[in-house]
């Protein structure tokens, strides 16, 4: 099978877009993973693919993969580009939806710069007490599609993220499906920097969009950060997340950034 793609990322965070409106590729794990090798395939962190809203709820939908071939039900750096792919391919001229395994995502546009209006923020716990090998931990974790685990450290540059990273990503506090780490520096009022462990891709990406969103409203709880709060990713660029509180009640949680397009071509599976 010959596959035409489309080769994007977000903020480093890079994709595989595929075109499923007409004739849907229906692609097996190992294909998937294929596909994403960065020696063997194409290379990226994850995969999609635009197809009909079945359910109506929304303009379009997508189907969405880990580079490991596991369903992902939200990406928000994916989210932007899956935003302006639709936008290109569908000839779009105004903001537009689609339906997500974590629900329907808004999406508007500003140039190369893509506004996401993401679902409601669940399951915020703060101040967990965690024990890692190398002592007890203080993390906090909140479900911003998926779920994400935040540790606050002093120096982004000194976290030992993928020692650290998997340890937390597996640990029976958040069993049975894991979690996504996020290792976060306070760079001043409303600002911080992020590192991030992913769930699926199984190491350091250069940004997380739910990631981010999930640091930047805990830090909003923790640090009484105010929207909106400015992160820097490990990647280098600034995204911006945008929220309404109340207490710990978040809504119109929206994240902005850039949605690049690198380049496209044909694969044969």
């Amino acid at each position: 099978m010959t596959l035409d793609f489309t080769k994007m990322n977000g903020a480093g965070n890079d994709f595989i877009l595929l075109d499923g409106r007409v004739q849907r590729p229906h692609l097996a794990r190992e294909q998937v993973v294929r596909l994403c090798d960065r020696h063997r395939g194409i290379g990226a962190d994850g995969l999609m693919v635009l197809v009909p809203c079945a359910s109506g709820q929304a303009d379009w939908a997508w189907e969405f993969f880990n580079n490991d071939g596991s369903d992902a039900t939200m990406c928000g750096n994916g989210a932007r580009c899956f935003a302006r792919y639709v936008q290109r391919a569908t000839g779009a001229d105004r903001a537009l939806t689609f339906e997500t395994g974590a629900g329907v995502i808004s999406a508007a546009f500003r140039g190369e710069l893509v506004t996401i209006g993401l679902t409601a923020p669940r399951e915020l716990r703060l101040g967990l007490a965690v024990s890692l090998r190398s002592g007890a931990t203080t993390v906090h974790s909140v479900n911003t599609g998926v779920p994400h685990a935040v540790l606050f450290v002093p120096d982004a540059d000194q976290a030992m993220v993928t020692e650290i990273g998997p340890e937390v990503r597996h640990h029976p506090v958040f069993a049975p499906q894991g979690t996504n780490v996020n290792f976060v520096q306070v760079l001043g009022p409303d600002a911080i920097r992020v590192r991030t462990f992913e769930r699926g891709v199984e190491g350091e990406t250069l940004a997380c969009g739910t990631g981010v969103t999930a640091s930047a409203l805990v830090s909003a709880c923790v640090h009484g950060f105010r929207s909106p709060v400015r992160v820097r990713v490990q990647g280098g660029d600034l995204l911006e997340v945008g929220f309404a509180q109340q207490g710990q009640d978040f809504a119109d949680v929206t994240l902005t950034g850039p949605a690049d397009f690198a380049f496209e071509g044909r694969v044969e599976i």
